[in-house]
């Protein structure tokens, strides 16, 4: 249960400010990027960007963005990680999943969504070959073959998708290339009798049309087994996950071309584990005896997704305007059950030997449940015109339709009842979105060094909702329907100081449209609602090439506050969630992207952010872990937060937002060198990331100890040919990221260390 008074709470808006010095360098360079000489032996090359939906070079782009590609994207890959490799990776970006390879949740600058439903929108936008993503179940689509990836920070709202006031990131794949023929296969095996291929192939069709075939597929054994005697024979954590994606590039003229993409998922595999009583009363720490490799439970653990889709890119350059035309279509169909309370036995289960030695210490209640898809499409058609004239003045516009129809079944199950899964209670929720926009934003050079930009979009947005609760009798359809409109806008500019350095700075408005939510639980529950939350950010900073192109810094500082906060609140007894609004949040902090040539045989980049947030709202608060003492006598976990106005609730005011770690960096470097008539290299990345909140609520065991995460990879090169060997994890630490709140401290942890080979051919 979660109150909140009519009261509103204000406190003064702290502001941030950092004062960052570097030197600035002058060298010789053209003022367009197009006109720019082609890298210099040791300099970088100039990164591309399609931030602002036109190419740029990404120092003249007024707002925070890290670009990831080539050889970092493999190496973060080489284990066979999913989308979630990339947490931690550019500074203010953290992932993670309580349901494993599927159903990632994003978070930029502390904006996320901890919500577990299958329809949890986002306030972190994934666009993929120009293709909003909007269901969960669509946006761990597998990262291979892809060209690059960009992390846009801060509200995008004026120009990409829905839902995007915290970021953007956007996918974009290797596209065919008319008159060549090429491709690479990759060829990796590992530790837990891991097989990962990847493959593409660019077919030269004739003199105005080329297709492209890419391929993956990820296969690893289950690597945790069940100790419990007579349980049977149970594992987990294996998967095969295959993925292709063809694309016909018709170009019949030098004006006009059509992209077609057809792609599509298959993955079978285990959930998340959630693990009982695997966390030490009044600490974060794993209690002694913790096996990886074991996991006892008389619950079933699986998970299935398929997904399909197709996209149609139309491309006419006139004389002075350039006209888009995008069509997507996606659908999921998504099955996925697991033995959430962690462990096995009921609320009569007695401590048998060591603390985990059987995972049975306590179990409060049975907790099996399956979340289904059964339905799920979206349509989505965008029209875009921008002006290709050489004048100062610059413009886009377009428009944006996007309509997406689901169904949800949260089915209830209970292994150690006769009969199960027969008849088995459940909770349906359909949802059935229609949203347009109208949109366009001016450039207009003021001068040599000066530029400025602005963004309008209006939205609309339409929902129809409907929940029901199945037991021996039915409750409900209990329906919801909400129309919300927005005017968002953004502003910025760009000053060069020289023909290396750029200030930028950007004032930034976003919207996330009102959410339902209707996991039923019983037939007296009723379905939560929240309302619209807006995000009005401010950022600035400096994009500077350094020593002659050999390094190159972007730095910025931003603050951001958001009204009508959209949040989830855990039930703390049951395995629910509910739909809240905060008064308001507020966040600001400080990013650092640095690149360089250190000389002919390092690389090295560098990156880094801190992130401040706070949940502002005097009368808002939760039920804590447990909610009560169980038939035990013993509460769950160890509140550590302002105590509520009833027992076992915490307030919320000044806690940070959940899964938002304060501190975060990253780190990599590259040595090679050439060795008969090849090349030896070696390439070590890290990434760190501080403590934080995995509840709304602050909680000894529930607050996320420190991580630092290493990978290595050693190979050489030659001719088209390259063999390396790679870890993931190399130190090996395992901890808890995230939990389950009952009262029996259910935690999940992270992944082991994986060991692997790797084999990459080019032609």
């Amino acid at each position: 249960m979660t109150i909140k008074s009519k009261q509103f709470a204000t406190r003064s808006l702290i502001a941030l400010a950092v004062a960052s010095a570097f030197p600035l360098h002058a060298a010789m360079a053209q003022d367009k990027p197009a006109a720019e000489a082609r890298p210099q032996a040791g300099q970088l090359e100039t990164v591309i960007v399609t931030a602002q939906r036109r190419s740029e070079n990404i120092k003249d782009v007024p707002m925070a963005i890290t670009t990831l590609k080539g050889e970092k994207l493999d190496v973060l890959t080489s284990g066979g990680q999913d989308i979630r490799f990339l947490s931690g990776r550019s500074p203010s970006l953290n992932i993670e999943s309580d349901y494993g390879r599927s159903f990632p949740r994003f978070y930029i600058r502390g904006q996320g969504n901890t919500d577990f439903d299958l329809n949890a929108s986002q306030p972190v936008g994934l666009v993929v070959d120009d293709i909003v993503q909007e269901s969960p179940m669509l946006k761990g689509f597998p990262v291979f073959d892809v060209d690059q990836v960009e992390v846009l920070r801060g509200p995008q709202g004026t120009l990409f998708g829905r839902n995007s006031p915290a970021g953007v990131i956007k996918f974009d794949s290797a596209k065919p290339v008319i008159g060549k023929q090429e491709g690479y296969a990759t060829v990796g095996i590992g530790n837990y009798r891991a097989r990962n291929l990847e493959g593409a192939i660019n077919l030269p069709i004739s003199d105005t049309v080329a297709a492209r075939v890419s391929v993956q597929s990820q296969n690893r054994d289950d690597r945790v087994h069940s100790g419990r005697p007579g349980n049977g024979t149970k594992s987990f954590e294996g998967y095969h996950d295959d993925a292709l994606r063809l694309q016909v590039l018709v170009k019949p003229t030098s004006a006009f071309s059509a992209l077609f993409n057809v792609h599509a998922r298959d993955m079978d595999g285990s959930a998340t584990l959630f693990r009982s009583n695997i966390l030490k009363k009044g600490s974060n720490e794993l209690v002694d005896g913790f096996e990886y490799s074991r996991y006892d439970t008389d619950g079933v653990n699986e998970q299935r997704l398929k997904t399909e889709g197709a996209s149609m890119r139309l491309r006419l350059d006139l004389s002075s305007v350039t006209l888009h035309s995008i069509t997507g279509y996606e659908s999921a169909d998504f099955y996925s059950r697991a033995d959430v309370d962690g462990g096995y036995g009921a609320v009569y289960a007695q401590p048998m030997g060591p603390s985990y030695a059987n995972q049975a210490a306590f179990i409060p209640f049975v907790v099996e449940t399956a979340d289904v898809l059964p339905k799920h499409r979206q349509f989505t058609q965008e029209f875009r015109a921008e002006s290709v004239n050489s004048g100062p003045l610059q413009w886009i516009a377009g428009l944006f339709y996007f309509n997406e129809d689901i169904q949800i079944d949260s089915i209830s199950f209970d292994s150690l009842a006769p009969g199960n899964p027969l008849n088995p209670f459940y909770a349906t929720q359909f949802q059935d979105t229609k949203s347009w926009a109208a949109f366009g934003s001016l450039n207009y050079t003021v001068s040599d060094k000066f530029k400025l930009r602005g963004g309008l979009r209006y939205t609309n947005d339409k929902k129809n909702f409907a929940a029901k609760r199945v037991e021996l009798t039915t409750a409900g359809p209990f329906g919801i329907s909400n129309e919300s409109t927005n005017v968002s806008w953004d502003m910025s500019g760009t000053y060069a100081l020289s023909a290396d350095s750029n200030l930028f700075a950007r004032v930034a408005t976003g919207y996330r449209a009102p959410s339902m939510q209707g996991r039923l639980n019983g037939l007296a529950d009723r379905p939560s609602f929240a309302e619209a939350e807006k995000v009005l950010s401010y950022e600035a900073g400096i994009k500077q090439d350094l020593f002659n192109r050999r390094a190159r810094l972007s730095a910025s500082v931003f603050q951001y506050r958001v009204k009508d906060k959209q949040l989830t609140a855990g039930s703390g007894q049951i395995n629910m969630n509910q739909l809240i609004n905060a008064d308001r949040v507020t966040g600001q902090g400080v990013e650092l992207d640095f690149q360089a040539n250190l000389s002919d045989a390092l690389r090295m980049t560098l990156g880094g952010s801190y992130n401040n947030t706070e949940i502002k709202d005097s009368d808002l608060f939760v039920q804590t872990c447990g909610n009560e003492p169980n038939t035990k006598g013993v509460n769950g976990c160890t509140p550590t937060g302002v105590a509520g106005p009833f027992a076992y609730t915490q307030k919320l005011n000044g806690n940070p937002l959940p899964r938002a770690p304060k501190w975060q960096g990253n780190f990599t470097l590259r040595y090679s060198v050439p060795v008969a008539d090849g090349e030896f290299f070696a390439y070590t990345d890290w990434a760190y990331r501080s403590t934080y909140n995995m509840f709304l609520y602050e909680a000894k065991e529930y607050k996320a100890k420190s991580l630092v995460e290493g990978g290595l990879r050693m190979g050489y090169k030659w001719d088209n040919y390259e063999v390396a060997a790679f870890a993931r994890n190399i130190t090996d630490k395992v901890q808890s990221v995230g939990a389950i709140d009952f009262d029996n401290l259910t935690g999940i942890v992270n992944e082991p260390r994986t060991l692997g080979v790797q084999m990459k051919a080019t032609f």
